[in-house]
């Protein structure tokens, strides 16, 4: 096998449909997450990854090896060391001098990835291998894919049935990817929410590029009248309900008010229809107590950079993690949640989560408000259908707060679904009886959102997704800045081929997915029942987890100790003592405005122009206790008990900890891998040591090369 670039693939190497292999080097190591072991392979680069093939790897038929593979724009720095020079960091610009003993590629993952090369002739392949990747990982070619006439995907010919028809057992519940009427009419069904439906009002996207196809807004809101509010809010993103708690609550999303918005009365009309609805008072839940998206990017470098083997001193390092306010702002998000699930659970209310854009803190803030509310979102399959809602149809931009682009501006790189991972994980660790999934698929999603192999972080919004168009991710935008933050740009290229359905036969029969292993490349004319991907991208969503991972992988995402449906708050309620009726709202006010600010309401005048005094300022402060999230009355004295299913976590300073198995995994002495230790994996990894201990004691034991050069002092 050469390492001169050819396209050519190793036998063993199941690459992607148009993948390039650029540079390999047989013979490496790679160093093992714990001790001083490695793991004998071959390190291949191609113009979209770095990959490593064991040599004895064991029986997975996943073509994209997680545990193994980068994705070029994961990779965040790239060191080589040799015992001869000083570590070098590599860069396309830079030339390499001296040949590499150890290459050490650090993710944006917080993965450390560490190469090492042997004396046994690999000094030139070693060289090419290195150059080759720091190339790459500039170049970073995901567009003009040598795929053509590839619609999409190839699974390899051995992949199971078995597995296919194990996951369709495991995956009883679909996941919804909201990009169908049926997906929205299903959701709002089970919801229950009476007096919602289903609007096809931004069906051509052309009311708001950003927001997806179809909207749930008030059933006695007509098209016609909704289409006045548009103007009146920033990027056109009108309120709309995104989850109906069962007591009647309603949990609503929109951007900030429009500053020249100066509506009219039949506006005013249909304004107060959207927001009010006869469903009692509007509560303005504004995202100005949460952290910023600046906040958020300058505390996760801070927290990359401590995490790095060596940042601090060992009895410095603790007090350095609270000077990152990573887990301040993970306490903030806990909080404000609390507050505003607390709120629906009390009382019948409209909650309005309101964000200047409502593309990155109100994504975050409604799905956790659902997790906190909602048992089925708690489940593998309702919290991906939540991922799909909350962030991928409602136009979270993941390609720029991921800073998988790369422009002449400056970059908008802010890590919002992160934290909101770290987030889910701590109510995970909290009540780990509540949910159907672990804490090892909180880091395979986490680690999944660098991969460029899914549509699902691919795109700013469901309009650049349903196009498929894509944005080079090393070179300039081919739309105006503006257009791409409104939604009217291009999506991401990944170098894939983007073939869009153009006949009816090709189009899916239905938008819900069900996790299945893979699949083959169509028959021409049979149509695509299932398909787990845009239809014109041609990629597959990221729930197609038997991509990545292996069955014994898949089997450790599922938590058989989680309640089916969820469960509720531990040992919070109090039988002694009734809540209140949901339907009643203490004090005057109702069907007014009221702002929530640091677990006060206050009333608020409307924010639009309509000439209406504010409402009158009611005797007592209108708290969230007062309301009956905790006591029964204004002037009660116990507790009511919480309402079912709904999770009430401490954010307190202890009880909010260190994601270690995320953030962690560069250290050496705290690596862990991504799959906690198990009694079965125990096992299976027993028995695989076994039979490697009787194939080599014939040839009798190796030696194992010197110490590495990257090896952190003692």
């Amino acid at each position: 096998m050469s390492g001169a670039p050819g396209g050519r693939r190793p036998p063993a190497f199941p690459g992607l449909p148009g993948e390039l292999l650029l540079a390999e080097a047989a013979g490496a190591r790679q160093r093992c997450a714990e001790g001083d072991g490695s793991v004998p392979g071959t390190l291949l680069c191609t113009d979209r990854r770095v990959a490593f093939l064991p040599a004895q790897a064991p029986g997975s038929r996943a073509f994209l090896r997680s545990e193994y593979d980068v994705a070029l724009p994961c990779i965040r720095k790239l060191v080589a060391a040799s015992s001869v020079a000083k570590p070098q960091v590599l860069t396309a610009a830079s030339t390499l001098k001296f040949i590499p003993e150890e290459l050490a590629v650090f993710c944006r993952d917080f993965r450390l990835l560490r190469f090492h090369f042997q004396e046994n002739g690999l000094a030139p392949q070693a060289f090419r291998v290195a150059n080759a990747i720091a190339q790459a990982r500039e170049a970073a070619a995901w567009l003009g894919d040598a795929g053509e006439g590839h619609d999409g995907w190839s699974c390899p010919a051995e992949a199971s049935l078995e597995d296919e028809e194990e996951e369709e057992e495991e995956g009883s519940a679909s996941t919804l990817l909201f990009e169908s009427l049926h997906d929205w009419e299903k959701e709002l069904k089970r919801l229950g929410a009476t007096g919602w439906r289903v609007s096809a009002v931004n069906e051509r996207f052309d009311m708001a590029p950003s927001l997806p196809r179809y909207l749930w807004v008030p059933s006695g809101l007509l098209d016609h009248d909704l289409k006045r509010t548009f103007a009146h809010f920033e990027e056109r993103r009108v309120p709309r309900l995104c989850w109906h708690h069962p007591g009647g609550g309603d949990l609503l999303r929109a951007a900030g008010f429009h500053a020249a918005s100066e509506p009219g009365s039949e506006d005013v009309r249909c304004l107060e229809a959207l927001l009010l609805g006869g469903r009692g008072p509007c509560v303005l839940a504004d995202a100005a107590e949460l952290p910023t998206l600046a906040d958020i990017q300058l505390a996760h470098l801070k927290l990359r950079a401590l995490c790095l083997p060596g940042a601090v001193a060992e009895e410095k390092w603790l007090s350095a993690l609270e000077g990152t306010r990573w887990l301040d702002h993970v306490r903030t998000c806990l909080r404000k949640a609390v507050e505003v699930a607390s709120l629906l659970a009390g009382r019948r209310c409209s909650v309005l989560l309101q964000e200047p854009s409502d593309r990155d803190l109100n994504c975050l803030l409604a799905s956790l408000v659902q997790l906190l509310g909602d048992p089925h979102a708690r489940t593998l399959p309702g919290f991906q259908s939540l991922v799909q809602r909350e962030w991928v149809a409602a136009g979270h931009p993941f390609p720029r707060r991921l800073g998988l682009l790369r422009h002449d501006s400056p970059r908008e790189e802010a890590p919002v679904f992160l934290l909101f991972l770290d987030c889910t994980w701590q109510l995970v660790r909290q009540f780990p009886a509540a949910f159907g999934f672990t804490e090892a698929y909180l880091l395979a999603l986490h680690d999944s959102s660098f991969a460029p192999y899914f549509s699902t972080f691919l795109f700013s919004c469901q309009r650049q997704r349903g196009r498929g168009s894509p944005v080079s991710l090393g070179g300039r935008s081919p739309v105006p800045r503006q257009q791409e933050a409104a939604g009217l740009g291009t999506g991401l290229g990944t170098g894939l081929p983007f073939h869009p359905f153009s006949s009816p036969q090709h189009r899916p029969h239905s938008q819900t997915y069900t996790p299945v292993n893979g699949w083959r490349d169509p028959a021409p004319g049979v149509p695509q029942a299932g398909r787990t991907g845009s239809a014109a991208c041609g990629l597959p969503a990221v729930w197609a987890w038997g991509l990545r991972y292996s069955r014994q992988q898949r089997a450790r995402f599922r938590n058989p100790a989680g309640a089916a449906g969820g469960g509720g708050p531990p040992d919070t309620a109090d039988p002694r003592t009734p809540g209140r009726p949901a339907d009643a709202w203490p004090g005057p006010g109702a069907g007014n405005v009221f702002v929530l600010t640091k677990g006060t309401l206050s009333p608020h005048p409307f924010p639009w122009r309509s000439g209406r005094p504010p409402p009158r300022l009611s005797r007592w402060a209108l708290s969230l206790e007062s309301l009956g999230d905790r006591g029964g009355s204004p002037g009660g004295s116990r507790p009511p008990a919480a309402p079912p299913g709904l999770l009430l976590p401490c954010a307190a300073g202890p009880s909010v900890r260190l994601w270690r198995r995320c953030y962690l995994r560069g250290l050496p002495e705290a690596q862990r891998g991504r799959f906690a230790p198990s009694p079965a994996g125990l096992a299976e990894e027993l028995t695989l040591l076994q039979d490697r201990l009787s194939a080599w004691q014939p040839a009798g034991p190796r030696t194992e090369a010197a110490g590495s050069p990257l090896a952190p002092s003692r």
